[in-house]
């Protein structure tokens, strides 16, 4: 595949031996890429740092740091989380490729180098990278949103910072996988991002909204909504975003659900929030003490607001984290 010299793909081959990396840099050098080589775990490593390539064709056994650890450090730093490590394995080695996966590998070529096959795989996964870069940007940008929303309104202070620091702890308390927690930590970011499109005039009014009023505030979840639906990284928290002011007997908004049929990360969400509001100071109320912001949820979902099996982990989790402190 041709490229234009200022697109053109940075392949990083690490390979201890001198002949597989001339092979891989020879087939690779003729797809178009521009290839970068690596004779160490350590090299790698500091190639990364300075190059950000592509995508890194990485050999599993070398001296030193192996193949398994320099993919374990990239996946796990935030910025080259997202770059494509290729493993590169002995014919049929199973245990190796159980290793990789284990490390984050992404995918996996065997020697000798097949070119049509490291021709695809490289380029697929090439394409793949940048798709998701683009996707990773945007979530950025969202985020930045989110925060300048934040600012705008004086009242709610390190009210999100607070929201993903419970969302984890608490996600984790009731053993929500690792993709539901982060959408709970991303919820506590973006649940009110819909607030953008509400006039200052209702958002940061002081004292009771009119009727008329609280239906312009309420079209924030609807916004939020549709700020977020392109991005397929954000589905799992459009439904936080859209059911967060839902109530378990139906009455409360967008779309009136009753119970289960409210998502159950949206439930989850609600706990989180409404704790966060009740026990810290805003402009018409003090901060309310733990046992008394437990004891308005509890009446609250007394009146059917609230999940009761919900409320009662909720507050199990409050009264053991009281205990850790």
């Amino acid at each position: 595949m041709n490229y234009p010299d200022s697109e053109k793909p940075k392949i990083l081959v690490v390979d201890d031996h001198p002949s597989s990396r001339m092979t891989a840099v020879a087939l690779l050098s003729v797809e178009g890429y521009e290839v970068l080589e690596a004779d160490s775990g350590v090299a790698a490593l500091d190639s990364v740092s300075q190059s950000n390539p592509d995508l890194i064709l990485l050999d599993v056994m070398m001296p030193g740091m192996d193949g398994y650890e320099v993919c374990r450090q990239l996946k796990q730093d935030e910025h080259t989380r997202l770059i494509p490590v290729v493993f590169v394995t002995a014919l049929n080695d199973r245990r190796a490729r159980l290793r990789g996966i284990e490390a984050g590998g992404d995918d996996f070529l065997s020697k000798p180098f097949d070119q049509l096959e490291l021709s695809a795989r490289v380029n697929s996964l090439v394409h793949q990278k940048r798709l998701n870069e683009d996707l990773d940007h945007a979530g950025q940008v969202l985020f930045s949103i989110a925060r300048t929303i934040e600012s705008r309104d004086p009242n709610t202070g390190d009210h999100c910072e607070r929201l993903i620091t419970l969302s984890k702890s608490f996600g984790e308390f009731l053993g929500l996988s690792r993709a539901e927690v982060r959408d709970l930590m991303w919820g506590g970011y973006l649940h009110d991002i819909g607030k953008i499109g509400i006039p200052d005039t209702v958002l940061l009014k002081v004292g009771k909204l009119s009727p008329e009023e609280w239906t312009v505030m309420q079209q924030h979840v609807l916004i939020g909504e549709r700020i977020c639906q392109p991005l397929r990284t954000m589905q799992g928290v459009i439904p936080i975003i859209r059911h967060h002011h839902e109530r378990w007997d139906g009455s409360g908004y967008p779309d009136g659900l009753k119970g289960n049929d409210i998502p159950f990360l949206a439930q989850v969400f609600q706990m989180i929030d409404i704790y966060d509001a009740l026990t810290h100071e805003r402009p018409y109320k003090l901060a309310l003490s733990p046992e008394e912001s437990l004891k308005i949820m509890a009446e609250e979902t007394a009146k059917g607001w609230r999940n009761p099996d919900l409320m009662e982990k909720f507050s199990a989790f409050i009264g053991a984290q009281a205990i850790a402190a």
